[in-house]
């Protein structure tokens, strides 16, 4: 079964860190980029970050560049996205993806998504 499975979300305060955590439970996307988007209530889906397969590869939206970082580890099958000095409008559903587009900001695959609120 296709599945990616994320985790890590939560309720923080302006300034503070999460680490989210994105799991192929299937092993279904070995081989594939993977990336996080966020969907904030009344807004479009965006896209936050993304990595390549080898983790050679990253590419990050701007508002979230130099407080983002997005990593890798294959042999759990797992993408991280580890969330610095946060911001309120950082607050969102984040959503796992795959694909083979994922670092042009384009995903084939969803995961269902966590929940990030960062309070002021």
């Amino acid at each position: 079964q296709v599945q990616l499975v994320e985790s890590g979300g939560g309720l923080v305060q302006a300034g503070d860190s999460l680490r989210l955590s994105c799991v192929d439970s299937g092993r279904t996307f070995s081989g594939y980029a993977r990336g996080w988007f966020r969907q904030a209530p009344g807004k479009e889906r965006e896209f936050v970050a993304a990595i390549s397969w080898s983790g050679g590869s990253t590419n990050y939206a701007d508002s979230v560049k130099g407080r983002f970082t997005i990593s890798r580890d294959n042999t759990k099958n797992t993408v991280y996205l580890q969330m610095n000095s946060l911001k309120p409008e950082d607050t969102a559903v984040y959503l796992c993806a795959a694909g083979s587009r994922v670092l042009r900001g384009e995903a084939d695959y969803w995961g269902q998504g966590t929940q990030v609120t960062v309070s002021s």
